[in-house]
C-alpha cells in the first residue's frame, strides 16, 4: 500500500474552489465592463469593440466555470 499514486487528471477540491472564485470574479467585472460600455456605445461615447470583448470574455468565464463545478 505505500506505492498508492493518485488518480490521474485529479484536481484537488481548494484548487477547483479558487479556479470557480477567479472566474466568478473576472467574469463579473466583464460582464460590467460590458454593460457600461453598452451604455457608452448607445450615447456614442465610445466604440462597441470593447463592449463585444468584454461580452466575449464573460461567455468565456461562464462556460469555464459550468465545467469547473460540474458534478463529477
Amino acid at each position: 500500500m505505500a506505492d498508492i499514486q493518485k488518480r490521474q487528471g485529479h484536481t484537488p477540491r481548494r484548487a477547483r474552489e479558487q479556479r470557480a472564485f477567479r472566474l466568478v470574479q473576472v467574469g463579473s467585472t466583464a460582464s460590467a465592463v460590458a454593460v457600461v460600455g453598452l451604455i457608452l456605445t448607445v450615447v456614442g461615447v465610445i466604440s462597441a469593440a470593447i463592449p463585444v470583448l468584454a461580452i466575449i470574455v464573460a461567455l468565456v468565464c461562464f462556460f469555464m466555470f459550468r465545467s469547473v463545478t460540474a458534478s463529477r
